[in-house]
């Protein structure tokens, strides 16, 4: 964080030139300036300060650190501690990215110890804040990090500072977010983003740590919304400042919410630029991009490239949830609950929206597996944290949890309220991938429940978003649905009956296309799955219909129903 106090001498390059240019984003005129001053005045620590900050921004991260350290070094040297601890807190704070938490915590430790015995002014209020900060995204100690983000803000109005005071309401703010305390947080984010994007923060880092705060709070619980309403003035922001890798992982995030907002293109577009600069320049970060790049291809149906980002970014939670959600997709419910009570195990404090996600998709792989008891207990927790967060995502995944217990017990009128409902709440948050996926299951819904009409309304439509998504595996199984749904309704109520509850969506979206006189090899092309994947399906469809061959299971399931 470039807060430097700059002066110096007239005839040649001075300090306030290298200040100006940072704060114009000529990175390379900066470097130029500090790098001539540093050369003319050994003891400059000033020089070396502004250097550091230059090449920072240059993503020359490990000259930076040196240059930095130099400077600290200097400051020292000269007594001023006030300074030198300025230089540790923002060490301290781009260390966390590139050396782990013992160096950061080191150069915190060392940034208190020298402001302990000086009289109260910023550097104290910028350290509180990033301690924060850490606290919060390192060591998930919320109650010692919104404690840090007050004692920032109380610092920053006594000493008049609105820079700090706007970064520290924005960092209470999205603590408050990740506690559950949705509208209270994001007003302070929203008031923080607005101070920032119009000019009140003096320093471009600054202003980069509040976009990152607000992209990051809209992505804990899927506010599409909201990220809306100021992307457009974030983008013009980063192309202005040309932000490098040290917006790559915000940029990142905000892709996430691409994915979920159904823009996959530009989802995609971001992901190859920010996963290359992070690659570049932070590696440690890199498997981030990839990560979102996973889910992207999940969504799309190309399940073997999601396959192997998933395992490339384990053991971290979406990539885990990833691979249950396929394995659920392609019947293979016993593995997805493993990895599903794995990830429950884990104390996941402010992944709301993955954790709901996670006991969603339990509900059904237990369902699947036969156990409704293991689904109302995840069921329950669910609610819990619908309660608690009461964000049109996170409720829609819990209502629709709700639909797949209901038709489970055959209720087919609850099961299409529910049904109706989660569509209402995940077209509310923008969401169109999900709100497709409801579709199918109210279309069969209403047709077993002699709506037919309406369930061809539902299916058409849902057919419509994932072609135009380009969610080419989705798109297949609900033209699969939409050829059933010709048969008569009793046929569909009879569906209900155990035997089918036994067979999972996709193994019935094969045994259709084994129906159809398809081999293993043309089921994996149409379904855009592997040969092997096929075989599988085809094995436990025999195994749970306890038929001996292809044949003699579509006779039983087309008597039972199911086709």
């Amino acid at each position: 964080m470039s807060h430097l106090n700059a002066a110096g001498p007239g005839d040649r390059p001075t300090l306030e030139e290298g200040r100006s240019a940072l704060s114009s984003a000529e990175w390379e005129r900066a470097r130029e300036i500090f790098a001539q001053i540093a050369a003319a005045e050994a003891e400059s620590a000033e020089a070396r300060e502004g250097l550091g900050w230059a090449l920072y921004w240059l993503d020359e991260a490990e000259a930076s650190f040196e240059t930095r350290e130099e400077a600290y070094r200097l400051y020292r040297a000269s007594g001023r501690d006030r300074d030198a601890a300025r230089v540790a807190i923002f060490l301290a704070l781009d260390y966390a990215d590139f050396r782990g938490l013992a160096v950061t915590a080191g150069w915190l430790q060392r940034a208190r110890r020298l402001l302990e015995p000086l009289d109260e002014g910023p550097e104290h209020g910028w350290l509180h804040l990033w301690e924060g900060h850490l606290a919060r995204a390192i060591e998930q100690d919320h109650s010692r990090a919104r404690s840090l983000a007050i004692q920032a803000g109380e610092t920053a109005r006594r000493l008049g500072d609105v820079e700090l005071e706007m970064l520290a309401l924005a960092l209470e703010g999205l603590i408050q977010v990740t506690e559950g305390e949705i509208d209270e947080g994001m007003r302070r984010i929203d008031e923080a983003a607005a101070a920032a994007l119009a000019g009140e923060m003096e320093h471009i880092d600054s202003v980069v740590a509040t976009s990152c705060f607000l992209i990051h709070a809209c992505e804990r619980v899927r506010d599409y919304e909201r990220l809306s309403a100021w992307s457009d003035r974030i983008e013009t922001f980063a192309r202005r400042w040309r932000m490098g890798s040290i917006f790559a992982l915000c940029e990142t995030e905000r892709a996430a919410l691409l994915i979920g907002r159904g823009e996959w293109a530009e989802a995609e577009k971001l992901l190859g630029s920010s996963h290359a600069a992070l690659e570049a320049k932070r590696p440690l970060l890199a498997p981030e991009a990839r990560l979102q790049l996973g889910e992207l291809r999940r969504r799309q149906g190309r399940i073997d490239e999601a396959k192997a980002l998933f395992r490339e970014t384990e053991p971290r939670t979406m990539a885990l949830l990833g691979q249950a959600a396929i394995a659920l997709d392609e019947g293979d419910p016993s593995h997805a609950a493993f990895l599903l009570e794995r990830l429950r195990r884990r104390a996941l404090a402010e992944k709301w929206v993955e954790r709901a996600w996670g006991l969603e998709l339990l509900v059904a792989a237990s369902l699947a597996n036969g156990s409704a008891r293991d689904a109302n207990d995840a069921m329950v927790q669910l609610e819990g944290i619908s309660q608690r967060m009461g964000t049109p995502a996170i409720r829609a995944v819990s209502v629709l949890a709700r639909a797949l217990l209901a038709r489970d017990r055959n209720a087919l009128e609850e099961a299409r309220h529910h049904l109706e409902d989660a569509l209402d709440l995940f077209e509310r948050c923008g969401a169109p991938w999900e709100a497709a996926r409801v579709r199918v299951d109210l279309a069969t819904v209403l047709h077993a429940l002699g709506r037919s009409g309406f369930a061809r309304q539902e299916i058409d439509a849902a057919v419509s978003a994932f072609e135009r998504l380009g969610a080419a595996g989705e798109a297949v199984r609900a033209r699969a649905v939409r050829d059933s749904l010709a048969k008569p309704p009793a046929q569909l109520v009879e569906a209900r009956s155990p035997r089918l509850s036994i067979l999972t969506r996709r193994e019935v979206d094969v045994l259709r296309l084994v129906a159809d006189g398809m081999s293993d090899k043309q089921v994996a092309s149409s379904l855009k799955l592997s040969e092997h994947t096929i075989h599988r399906h085809v094995a436990n469809i025999l195994g749970k219909l306890d038929q001996p061959s292809r044949a003699a299971a579509v006779a039983q399931a087309a008597r039972d129903g199911i086709l």
